[in-house]
């Protein structure tokens, strides 16, 4: 028995690899720097599809923005009541209002499906118009478009950045999930919801905000040194940093950190927050390499993934929304994977509790 899990091969796949000693991400045979940052989401999620839809178009883009225009229209009578809940709980709500279905058309109705309610519950939250998709933008730029009211060039490109840099990360706890559930012959929405129930926790993708609960409480760069010290000292986690599988830095910290250069570059993000990012990094890995030498923590995609989503003017409490808005592509391929070429995912348990005697 292995507690979580842990190096148990429980799938074969086609989809990516999670090389953790070498800090590399490998999404169907490219790795991650010639994906994030160099092609849109739509391009990254045909590449994830291919073979698993045999009605696959060449150019997912203006399905994809089709789909995003029938899912607005069947959960606009809803956005209302679903305003009232938290924003994760909201777009699981309005996305649980697909089709259980199997199809092309209907696993892109579930890949819009969290695009356009996080947005939608964003500008509502704003005080913003609730607008419709616009079917000739890439997702990224109409999540944007949507959530904000405006967007440019350099903000969808760092949005497209994050989307493709999340869409898939070998057998994590949500996708996981979405196999378990496809293994049962169950549909992609079943599949979908499953894994965001997974995805809601905050030891997977329930996370990126307290890093910026952390900077908040850093404050100035002069700060960092000595705060950092404090919550070692107290045995506290420093978030955005170590990995389950990574025992170097996350290749997707990096992918990130790019496109926050590009933003910064065009004078998008506020750049003492970003000097102030850059010494807490620094500082902690200095930190965390005298406290703990027995273990390599290294950066994570959650740090940068703060950075970026509040530089795109993303509240914390919508970044777990806008990491499901990336990684439904990746489940979805790993649930028609799952469905056509595996059995039923069905493990066994060691009962360790009382025996009952035998009758005299």
């Amino acid at each position: 028995m292995s507690d979580g899990l842990e190096n148990v091969v429980a799938a074969e796949t086609v989809l990516s690899d999670v090389d953790g000693l070498a800090g590399r991400l490998v999404i169907r045979g490219l790795p991650l720097p010639a994906l994030a940052g160099r092609v849109p989401y739509e391009a990254a999620l045909a590449l994830l599809w291919d073979g698993f839809f045999p009605d696959l178009p060449d150019d997912l883009a203006p399905a994809l923005g089709a789909a995003r225009r029938d899912v607005f229209d069947q959960l606009a009578p809803h956005l209302a009541a679903a305003a009232d809940l938290p924003v994760f709980d909201g777009v699981r709500t309005l996305v649980s209002r697909m089709e259980d279905g199997t199809s092309l058309e209907a696993a892109l109705r579930l890949v819009a499906a969290p695009a356009v309610a996080v947005a939608s519950l964003l500008a509502r939250r704003k005080g913003l118009a609730v607008r419709a998709p616009d079917a000739t933008l890439g997702q990224a730029a109409d999540i944007l478009r949507m959530a904000n009211g405006a967007v440019t060039d350099e903000q969808a490109l760092g949005l497209d950045s994050y989307l493709v840099a999340v869409i898939d990360h070998g057998l994590n706890a949500s996708t996981f999930a979405a196999r378990v559930v496809a293994s049962t012959q169950a549909g992609l929405g079943s599949s979908v919801l499953a894994a965001l129930g997974a995805l809601k926790g905050p030891l997977h993708g329930g996370a990126p905000g307290p890093v910026l609960d952390m900077l908040d409480a850093i404050g100035t760069p002069g700060n960092a040194a000595s705060w950092i010290a404090a919550e070692l000292t107290r045995g506290e986690r420093l978030m955005g940093f170590g990995h389950r599988i990574y025992r170097v830095r996350d290749p997707r910290a990096d992918a990130l950190n790019a496109a926050i250069g590009r933003l910064r570059a065009s004078g998008a993000v506020d750049a003492a927050r970003m000097d102030l990012a850059a010494t807490v990094e620094t500082t902690a890995l200095a930190a965390l390499a005298r406290h703990k030498p027995d273990r390599p923590l290294q950066t994570n995609v959650e740090f940068y993934t703060a950075l970026l989503l509040e530089a795109l003017g993303f509240p914390r409490d919508s970044f777990t929304a806008v990491f499901a808005a990336g990684r439904v592509g990746g489940w979805i391929a790993h649930a028609r994977e799952q469905a056509a070429s595996g059995r039923l995912i069905r493990p066994k348990s060691r009962y360790i509790g009382p025996v009952p005697r035998e009758a005299a």
